[in-house]
């Protein structure tokens, strides 16, 4: 019986000493202000309409207080390392303006793709149409552009692709993004109505010190009145955010600036309906003021541009001798007309172009790119007739071949073209060695 009752006190001694060992080892992986600690721990369990619930709504503010914490320190990150990314980009050019396009899309953002799968038009001429392909192309391998983005057949909605396309702008200097722009629920032929990637737009570009400027379409019944309609849209809705591009004339006004597709389709009558200081319903002096950059195409254009009330001109197409605007060697006098009329002038350079995917009997219109040769000719070009702005034709234009993005070689059924032997950020790399000649020309300019 005594080894017996000796047994048991070992056992019970074991018990407790067990016991003992891991109360020790929870209490260690405990937090300092669990409740296991706490001398009101077990009161919060017995009594939930008291002390315990204080105590929870206590343990809930501590953690909101870490999460936000957390959340700051992220957000500290993630400022840091934009910083550290613009410190490595050049300074961005506002004299610098690029076209950039809104309109692409993707089943994962947008559901189907969308102008990717841009359809092979036919030619005016039936028996010239009939020697040529017609259809649509079928994305992702397979899309209406020569050449194949770096960023695959992305969606202009995508975060991801417009941070990527506002590194790249840096990375070229340019300051500025003219964005292809149709009235609310209105598109292109091909497109979906885009307005509302617009704040998205903003607020990516003001990251990275971009502006947005705003290049009118020339959507299906556009006339002075509704351009009114427009501009007032455009800036009471976009005018008062830090992206938002104003230009400064040479009055001192800081103004915003439109450019006006096809404004030619308008006649000078009715423009000046708008843009002259006579007319009742005009812009001028009023809070929708602003400056209007007319498309130049034809020589007889100059005339009814100025007699129309527009603060200036752009020449748009990429093709050179495509017309009397788009012609290098024309840009000289050109601009001897705009300084002689108080006119801006604003020629468009490009980096070649090539619209056989989407227009195949359009070869005559073709620029080989000559491994960048061609871009800087234009940009020499643009140079001498000594611009108030550059406008390059284009950013991601990607269905006629002016796109300066990041182009990648592709293998496959459909054959593209690509930037080889150079790299493929090679159109950012010469911009930006342009802009910074063009700050330093046009410093001398003003000496």
């Amino acid at each position: 019986m005594a080894r017996l009752r000796r047994k048991t006190c070992i056992t019970l001694i074991g018990l407790v000493l067990f016991i003992f060992i891991i109360t020790v080892v929870l209490k260690s992986f405990a937090p300092e202000d669990s409740t296991f600690n706490s001398p009101v721990g077990l009161d919060m369990f017995l009594d939930t309409n008291g002390v315990g619930k204080n105590n929870i709504k206590i343990q809930k503010d501590k953690m909101a207080d870490t999460q936000l914490n957390w959340a700051k320190i992220n957000e500290s990150e993630k400022d840091a390392k934009l910083e550290a990314i613009l410190n490595k980009l050049p300074p961005p050019n506002y004299n610098l303006h690029a076209f950039y396009y809104t309109w692409y899309g993707n089943p994962k953002f947008d559901g189907k793709y969308i102008h990717w799968d841009h359809p092979q038009l036919p030619h005016w001429d039936d028996k010239v149409a009939e020697r040529y392909p017609q259809g649509r192309h079928s994305p992702p391998n397979d899309i209406g552009a020569n050449f194949y983005p770096a960023l695959g057949a992305y969606s202009s909605r995508d975060p991801s692709t417009l941070e990527a396309h506002m590194q790249q702008l840096r990375t070229a200097a340019i300051g500025v993004i003219a964005v292809s722009w149709y009235p609310p629920v209105m598109k292109d032929d091909n497109g979906e109505p885009t307005d509302d990637i617009v704040p998205l737009l903003l607020e990516v570009a003001h990251k990275y010190l971009i502006k947005v400027a705003f290049h009118i379409e020339p959507y299906r019944g556009r006339d002075e009145r509704s351009m009114l309609t427009n501009v007032k849209y455009i800036i009471e809705k976009y005018g008062e955010h830090p992206a938002f591009f104003r230009y400064r004339t040479n009055t001192g006004k800081l103004l915003p600036l439109f450019y006006v597709y096809d404004s030619y389709l308008l006649n000078s009558e009715q423009w000046a309906k708008l843009l002259k200081y006579t007319d009742g319903n005009s812009v001028r002096d009023t809070p929708y003021d602003a400056v209007f950059i007319a498309l130049l195409v034809e020589e007889k254009h100059k005339r009814d541009i100025l007699t129309a009330g527009f603060d200036g001109l752009y020449t748009y197409f990429a093709t050179n001798k495509f017309s009397y605007g788009s012609t290098h060697q024309n840009w000289e006098s050109i601009k001897a007309f705009c300084e002689d009329n108080d006119l801006m002038f604003i020629p468009s350079v490009g980096p070649g172009y090539i619209d056989t995917s989407v227009r195949p009997w359009n070869f005559q219109n073709t620029r080989n790119r000559i491994n960048g040769k061609y871009y800087e000719t234009a940009l020499s070009a643009a140079l001498q007739a000594r611009p108030d702005l550059i406008s390059i034709t284009s950013f991601n234009e990607w269905h006629e071949g002016t796109q300066i993005e990041m182009a990648v070689p592709k293998k496959g059924q459909t054959v593209y073209l690509d930037y080889l032997p150079n790299k493929p950020e090679v159109y950012l790399e010469i911009t930006r060695k342009w802009a910074a000649i063009f700050v330093g020309e046009r410093r001398r300019w003003q000496k």
